[in-house]
């Protein structure tokens, strides 16, 4: 499945691009709903049938829809919002090639088994009200099949506009998907996404120059520093994790834990002195050192490859100090910056580095970026200007987790499980940003591929997760990533 995400705004310019391209606007709307009732068949046995229409092109659909069904022997009636005189352009085509039965909605619910709201989709841009809002409210989520988007559903946000949007047990979208599917409530809303290709092609929606996607493994494979045959622990790069003192310092062991399976060749963990003994009790493989003075955290900073500093770090000011003698290092490390560095940095005054990567959860957000939330349409765009502000890759945690870069890019990623809300977890996920950082990949893609990655832990294991399992379960889901030449032990350069 394609992993590019398409506004609002963009999916109606590829629906203009096609038709200048040769495909009329008339024929996608005849493919997206013989598409609607080929994915409705396949799922749902016959039974009464009410394709609810609005009065634009998503309606259009839904009357191209009711024409497939019927014509696969389904009990199928058209509701239509509007009288059928009243249409115009494509869905006007749509509904007069409709021969079946129909009705203007009305204020009682329309009586069947399957509704299919075909009532506004993408298109809509206020909250529902009168019968919509009633039927929205009324209808049964596993008995509603949603065109495009459930209606009343903010395509770009995944917000039900006004609080209120139809929920189906099953959406059928169509070229790209749209980031109401991948983000929260939009994504339950939704139900199963059925992905509908309508005639639009790939070389079209490249031309949109897309920069949001929905995190996949096919975006980083390449990307992912496998190491060759001649590798050895220098070259896989160093991570350093600051500790937090005595009786704090199991986060930054879980943060080093992670950073290590995912590849670094060397982590150390950075440990006040009333902490070595109690660090050291706990480590083996990751090495140890004290750091006694601000100007041995501005030492560190600039021997490794990737620098983790937040998690239980403490919030006095001698942590101050020792955050801001890191982040001023001349040639420091790309740091990465969670939990109390986080609180440290609030309000967030003055750029970062490129290289840096701040991991907010959203009260963190709110503090870095007084506002920032409130004052743009949802989770990406509030991600993207934070990115900007700081001129680094923010990583906003969530169930929908959205990683924005400073030149706009965005991913949001979808792997995860709820049992993932465990104290620890996040701290896991910066070890493994430092850890693909300090192996070479650029932050904004190490952001995302450790995100991904993080998620897919958490799917393979599931309840009775605890913060220490993730990086236990990371070998095995790289071992089926790995590619076929790693797995027989030879590098490609012996391939070739």
């Amino acid at each position: 499945m394609p992993a590019e995400l398409i506004t609002a705004a963009q999916m109606r310019a590829l629906d203009q691009a096609a038709a200048a391209a040769g495909t009329a606007t008339r024929v996608l709307m005849e493919n997206a709903g013989r598409a609607v009732a080929e994915a409705v068949a396949q799922r749902f046995t016959p039974r009464p049938t009410a394709v609810l229409c609005g009065p634009g092109d998503n309606g259009g659909d839904g009357w191209v829809a009711a024409r497939h069904l019927a014509a696969l022997g389904w009990p199928v009636r058209v509701e239509t919002l509007v009288p059928r005189a009243a249409l115009q352009g494509d869905a006007a085509d749509a509904a007069a090639a409709w021969g079946g039965e129909m009705r203007v909605l009305e204020e009682d619910a329309p009586d069947a088994a399957l509704f299919i709201d075909a009532l506004f989709g993408a298109g809509l841009t206020r909250p529902l009200a009168g019968v919509c809002a009633r039927l929205a409210r009324a209808l049964p989520p596993d008995r509603v099949v949603a065109i495009d988007t459930p209606s009343g559903l903010d395509a770009d946000t995944g917000a039900p506009r006004a609080g209120l949007s139809f929920r189906a047990a099953l959406t059928v979208t169509f070229v790209r998907k749209k980031p109401a599917h991948v983000l929260s409530p939009g994504r339950d809303l939704c139900g199963e996404i059925v992905l509908a290709d309508i005639g639009v092609s790939d070389a079209i929606v490249a031309a949109q120059n897309i920069t949001l996607w929905q995190s996949d493994w096919r975006l980083w494979r390449d990307k992912y520093p496998w190491p060759k045959r001649d590798a050895h622990k220098h070259a896989r790069g160093h991570a350093i994790i600051a500790s937090g003192g005595h009786g704090r310092t199991g986060a930054a062991r879980l943060a080093a834990r992670a950073a290590l399976r995912v590849g670094a060749g060397l982590v150390t963990v950075l440990s006040p002195p009333d902490a070595m003994a109690e660090n050291a009790a706990h480590l083996t493989a990751i090495m140890l050192k004290a750091a006694h003075a601000q100007s041995d955290y501005a030492a560190a900073a600039p021997a490794a490859k990737a620098f983790v500093i937040g998690p239980a770090f403490g919030l006095e000011p001698t942590q101050r100090a020792q955050l801001r003698a890191v982040l001023e290092a001349p040639s420091r490390a790309p740091c990465v910056l969670d939990a109390d560095a986080l609180t440290l940095l609030a309000p967030l005054e003055g750029a970062l580095s490129p290289n840096d990567v701040l991991t907010p959860h959203v009260g963190e957000f709110k503090r870095l970026f007084p506002g920032l939330l409130g004052a743009h349409a949802g989770r990406i765009e509030a991600a993207r200007a934070a990115a900007a502000q700081s001129g680094a890759a923010v990583l906003l945690k969530g169930p929908d987790t959205v990683v924005a870069a400073p030149d706009g890019r965005a991913v949001v990623n979808t792997s995860g499980s709820p049992f993932m809300a465990s104290a620890g977890s996040g701290d896991v996920l910066s070890g493994l940003i430092a850890g693909l950082i300090a192996q070479g990949l650029a932050s904004f893609e190490a952001a995302a591929l450790a995100a991904w990655l993080h998620g897919r832990c958490g799917e393979a294991l599931g309840p009775g997760l605890i913060a220490e399992d993730l990086p236990e379960i990371l070998p095995a889901i790289l071992a089926d990533l790995a590619p076929e030449w790693l797995r027989g032990g030879v590098s490609p350069v012996e391939e070739g």
